[in-house]
């Protein structure tokens, strides 16, 4: 079993949901390439675990998620090792968007720059009441690098984006709701138990279906893909599945469907 030196990898046998915590609160959680590489083969673990069925990520501390990159490492980066290190933290950030499994972040403080990136590969995303989001990279002389630029415009508009990189505004919880950015906020402390009620409610479903929804809607934002296509070749690929006989049967029988991913 692999062990991590910048998180801490949880599993519920029972229920099948794995919490993800990223630990470096001395450093407010910020990524560094360590950071990057165990978020890449923790999500690689989980999704080829068959006991895993859906993962939380969160940040270690009350005050961040994660607050952004590792100044102190990214001043030791020339134009090649910059374009390396962007490409494996999209590389790390893609295998979270593209998981079958039903991901939730968890934003317990400041999501800034890598970590609003972060919370944005999510499948969904719950803020706490304290929570900030921003991309603050141009205050530095930069751009996001690991999906910011894409990922913002598809949340919360072409307009918005924009206006929220170039100015590095950051964006408190209510108005990250009021965008698209959050799908819920809730008190600091009930983050935790709101997050898990919403995967247990979505674990009840039909696995294969879940993953299929996921790859659909990713689809859509994939040039090189045809989304409706994708779609209809989902629907029929469900007709020869089992959870679609349990689940139509346990609709006219009028009783819960005992889901098994098959």
């Amino acid at each position: 079993m692999t062990t991590f030196a910048t998180l801490l990898y949880e599993l519920e046998a029972e229920t099948g949901i794995l919490t993800i915590t990223l630990n470096r609160p001395d450093k407010l959680n910020a990524l560094n390439a360590a950071t990057i590489e165990d978020i890449r083969t923790a999500i690689q673990r989980a999704q080829d675990d068959p006991q895993v069925r859906g993962v939380i990520l969160t940040g270690s501390g009350a005050k961040a998620f994660v607050a952004g990159a590792d100044i102190a490492e990214l001043t030791q980066l020339d134009e090649i090792s910059a374009r390396r290190a962007s490409e494996r933290g999209q590389e790390a950030f893609c295998s979270i968007e593209e998981s079958s499994k039903p991901i939730i972040a968890a934003v317990n403080g400041f999501a800034l720059g890598g970590g609003c990136e972060l919370a944005m590969a999510c499948h969904l995303r719950v803020a706490a009441e304290n929570a900030r989001f921003g991309q603050p990279e141009v205050n530095l002389g930069l751009i996001p690098g690991y999906g910011g630029t894409q990922r913002l415009a598809q949340l919360v508009g072409k307009g918005k984006a924009i206006e929220l990189l170039l100015t590095a505004d950051m964006v408190k919880a209510d108005e990250a709701l009021r965008l698209g950015l959050v799908n819920h906020v809730v008190p600091q402390a009930e983050l935790l138990s709101f997050t898990r009620a919403l995967l247990l409610r979505i674990l009840t479903k039909a696995p294969l279906a879940l993953g299929l929804c996921l790859d659909c809607v990713n689809a859509y934002y994939d040039q090189q893909r045809q989304g409706y296509q994708t779609e209809a070749n989902g629907f029929a690929r469900c007709f020869g599945s089992e959870d679609f006989r349990e689940g139509t049967a346990a609709f006219l029988e009028k009783r819960p469907a005992a889901f098994t991913g098959n």
